[in-house]
């Protein structure tokens, strides 16, 4: 599978200055581009500022959460983006949690795997200009009477005639169900903390499930995973790196979710670090965050990361490539923007 360099626009800081060096990394070899959303500024008004200011860069939601819009509202939203980007568009989707859909938008967090499901359903009707019908369990188009709508409700058609018909999906997802209907339904799956030696033990089972009942005229799947890099031989820097990928990690391992329920603890110990996710979420939880950060695995954090010298980071990625990744979002650390375009320059080198 052909691999692809790409890196995540940080919904903090000085935007706009963001996006004027961004050129300089679309021409250093970046070939997509991602914005985040969570419970910040949203990423469709940014990923739209950023279609004008860029050529070639696909550009991806990183991720939508399905129940903060309709599933028409986001294939009328894909199909603008795809078209004035002419065609570079992919839409990122994810379930988010609880903690933000229902303390934020005030939406219930019900169903999400089938709700992922009719998602696909929808949005590819809408772009196939289709006039939309489905009857499901979370959405029901047109809403009837019996719905509880008022019956004037009737089957339609997007008006304009998108760029494609089939604008790419991808889902965020670790939990092994949702990982099975990546691989049967979506053309991208995008996990969290990926350790590419392990992706047999977290993910294997489910994506073989997926991909046994996967449409052949989807292609392959590509699995597209974040990845901090700094490429360099001096120890501190590399430490340095290394360190804030470990405080990043704990926040997710620790402090995400509640104890019981936390998606990124559970894939943590799908690896094999099941003493490690518990005494992480222990101390992260009781306010100890710096000794949650000193107790992830620097095996995990090595893997996960394409942090040291040029021959290093070419064999981490290499590691990626095998794990069938077709998109590396890696995120540059270097304390100035030449040094971070020049790291992403030699990325793309090695990535070829």
């Amino acid at each position: 599978m052909t691999m692809k360099l790409g890196m995540p626009i940080n919904y903090a800081g000085d935007f706009r200055e963001t996006i004027d060096n961004l050129r300089d990394f679309e021409s250093a070899g970046v070939r997509r581009v991602t914005v985040a959303e969570a419970y910040s500024i949203d990423a469709v008004s940014q990923l739209g500022y950023i279609a004008a200011r860029t050529e070639t860069m696909e550009l991806q939601t990183g991720i939508l959460p399905m129940y903060s819009r309709t599933p028409t509202n986001l294939a009328m939203t894909a199909a603008g983006m795809d078209y004035i980007s002419g065609g570079r568009f992919v839409l990122g989707i994810g379930a988010s949690g609880p903690q933000v859909i229902e303390g934020f938008h005030g939406v219930k967090y019900d169903f999400p795997l089938g709700r992922a499901r009719e998602h696909v359903d929808i949005c590819r009707q809408v772009w196939r200009r289709e006039r939309v019908e489905h009857r499901g369990r979370s959405y029901q188009i047109p809403l009837t009477q019996d719905d509880g709508g008022s019956g004037l409700g009737k089957s339609l058609k997007i008006i304009n005639h998108p760029v494609r018909d089939r604008i790419p999906m991808l889902l965020a997802a670790i939990g092994p169900k949702n990982v099975e209907l990546a691989a049967e339904l979506f053309e991208e799956f995008q996990p969290f903390l990926f350790h590419p030696e392990y992706v047999d033990a977290a993910f294997g089972e489910a994506l073989a499930a997926g991909r046994a009942k996967r449409d052949p005229s989807l292609g392959d799947l590509s699995i597209v995973v974040q990845a901090a890099a700094r490429i360099t031989e001096d120890a501190d820097e590399i430490e340095n790196a290394l360190n804030a990928v470990r405080h990043h990690s704990a926040l997710y391992i620790g402090g995400m979710g509640a104890r019981g329920k936390n998606f990124y603890n559970s894939l943590v110990q799908r690896y094999g670090y099941v003493e490690e996710a518990a005494l992480i979420q222990d101390l992260y939880l009781d306010g100890r965050k710096e000794e949650a950060a000193a107790a992830v695995p620097d095996e995990l954090v090595r893997a996960m990361s394409l942090i040291g010298p040029r021959s290093y980071v070419a064999e981490r990625v290499e590691a990626f490539r095998g794990a069938d990744v077709g998109v590396i979002l890696a995120s540059p650390s270097a304390p100035t923007h030449a040094q971070r375009v020049e790291d992403m320059r030699i990325l793309a080198e090695i990535i070829g």
